[in-house]
C-alpha cells in the first residue's frame, strides 16, 4: 500500500493534522487504533481541559471544527490573576490588548469528539492498527504490513513509538512535580477570571468553567512537589477530600471563597521534552517533539501551532517536491523553532525562578511582579505574546 501523507496518532494533535492537512488539499491516512468519545453529560466535564489561546482558535476555526463545539461547554477568559509567593500580584485584563478574551477554557473530550466527526465526513482514509518500526519512506503497521509514503507525522503523543523507532535524539527532565487536576465547587462566581499561584510547594492554578445547575465551577490544575502530591494521592477519598479542600482554601485566600471537590483526582509527572522535530521523511508534532511545564497552560497550543505550519509548508511546497522532501521539512522546523524555544525558557525559567528558596530571588520575584503590574505596555506585550502560540 502507498500514500502520501500518514499520519500516526488519533489524539487532538493526530487528527487536527489530518483534517488541516486534507482541508489543504493534501491526501492523508491516519494510523491509529480507533477511537471513540462517549456522549457529553449536562453534569460532567472532562477531567482534562485546555487554555485555548486566540492563534489556536483561529485555527481551529479556519479547519471547521470551533463552531461544531457545544458553546454552553466553552468559557471564555476575560482576566487573569497572577500571585507570587509574597505580595507579588499582576492582574491582565483582555481589553488591556484590545482583545474579546485572553483565552477559552475547553474540554479535551469536546475537542476530541468534533475533531473525530469532523474526519469521519470529511471521509479520511483511516487504518486502525499501529506504527511498530519505521524507514525513510515507509512505516510498519503491527500487522506487519509496510505503508510506502512521502511522509509521515509523529503525533502519537509524549512517549511516541514512532519517535523511538525512527531513532530521533529526544531529551527529558523530570521537574520532580506531579501535576494534579480536579474540578471544584467554588462559594463565589469567578467571572471569567483564571486565577494563579506561586508557592512553595508548586504552582496552583484555577480556570473558570462553567455554572452547574446554579453552582460555580473552577478546575483545577495543582503543579506539586512529587513528595507531597503522592501522599495525597494516597489518602483514601474522604480524608483526601478533606485535605485537599483545606489545602486549597489557604493556599487560594479564600479568593474564591470555599472550594469544594465534585470530581476525581488525577494526576501526572511533569517533565520538560524536547526532541529534534524533523528527521528523513518524518516530522513530530505536539508532545512528541515538546513538552513543557504546564504553568503557562500552552501546551496544546503549542501543539495546534505545530499542526499549522506543518500544513501549510507541505501544502505550499513546489509541485515537483513530494511532502516529506528535506527542504519542506527544513521550512517546517524553522517556521516553529522560535515559538518553541521561546516557550520552553519562558516556563521553564519561570519554574526555576519560583522554586529558589533564596531570599533575593525571592524579593527580587514579586517586586518584578509588581513592576510588571504597574506597566500597561509591557502587559499588552505579555497578552499579544501568549496569543500568538
Amino acid at each position: 500500500m502507498s500514500t502520501p501523507i500518514v499520519i500516526c496518532g488519533a489524539g487532538i494533535v493526530g487528527l487536527a493534522s489530518a483534517l488541516a492537512l486534507a482541508r489543504r488539499g493534501q491526501r492523508v491516512t491516519l494510523l491509529a487504533p480507533a477511537r471513540t468519545v462517549p456522549p457529553a453529560s449536562a453534569d460532567v466535564y472532562h477531567p482534562r481541559v485546555y487554555a485555548i489561546s486566540p492563534a489556536s482558535q483561529r485555527f481551529l476555526n479556519e479547519i471547521g471544527v470551533w463552531d461544531a463545539m457545544p458553546a454552553e461547554r466553552i468559557t471564555p477568559v476575560e482576566a487573569m490573576e497572577i500571585h507570587g509567593d509574597a505580595d507579588g500580584r499582576v492582574e491582565l485584563n483582555a481589553w488591556q490588548a484590545a482583545q474579546p478574551q485572553l483565552a477559552w477554557i475547553v474540554e479535551s473530550g469536546e475537542i476530541e469528539r468534533v475533531l473525530l466527526q469532523a474526519v469521519r465526513m470529511f471521509g479520511i482514509a483511516w487504518i486502525q492498527d499501529r506504527a511498530v518500526a519505521y524507514r525513510p519512506g515507509a512505516v510498519q503497521t503491527s500487522a506487519g504490513d509496510w505503508i510506502e509514503t512521502e511522509l509521515v507525522v509523529a503525533a502519537d503523543g509524549a512517549s511516541s513509538p514512532l519517535r523511538t523507532a525512527a531513532g530521533i535524539p529526544h531529551t527529558s527532565v523530570p521537574y520532580h512535580d506531579t501535576g494534579l487536576v480536579v474540578h471544584l465547587e467554588t462559594e463565589r462566581p469567578h467571572q471569567g477570571t483564571a486565577f494563579q499561584w506561586f508557592r512553595d510547594d508548586g504552582v496552583l492554578a484555577l480556570l473558570p468553567m462553567p455554572d452547574i445547575a446554579g453552582t460555580h465551577q473552577v478546575s483545577m490544575v495543582w503543579s506539586m512537589r512529587e513528595k507531597q502530591a503522592a501522599e495525597l494521592q494516597a489518602l483514601p477519598a474522604d480524608e483526601q477530600t478533606a485535605r485537599l479542600e483545606r489545602w486549597l482554601l489557604e493556599a487560594s485566600q479564600g479568593r474564591l471563597g470555599r472550594l469544594k471537590v465534585r470530581s476525581k483526582l488525577h494526576g501526572f509527572p511533569l517533565t520538560l521534552d524536547q526532541s529534534r522535530m524533523t528527521a528523513p521523511g518524518i516530522a513530530l508534532a505536539g508532545d512528541a517533539a515538546h513538552r513543557v511545564h504546564p504553568l503557562a497552560g500552552q501546551g496544546l497550543n503549542l501543539g495546534l501551532g505545530d499542526v499549522e505550519a506543518l500544513a501549510r509548508v507541505v501544502a505550499e511546497r513546489e509541485s515537483y517536491r513530494p511532502a516529506g522532501d528535506e527542504r519542506v521539512l527544513r521550512r517546517y522546523q524553522r517556521a516553529r523553532a522560535e515559538s518553541v524555544l521561546a516557550m520552553r525558557v519562558a516556563t521553564d525559567g519561570l519554574h526555576k525562578l519560583f522554586r529558589a528558596p533564596q531570599a533575593p530571588l525571592a524579593w527580587l520575584r514579586n517586586v518584578g511582579m509588581r513592576w510588571v503590574d504597574g506597566a500597561p505596555v509591557l502587559k499588552r506585550y505579555l497578552i499579544d505574546g501568549a496569543s500568538r502560540n
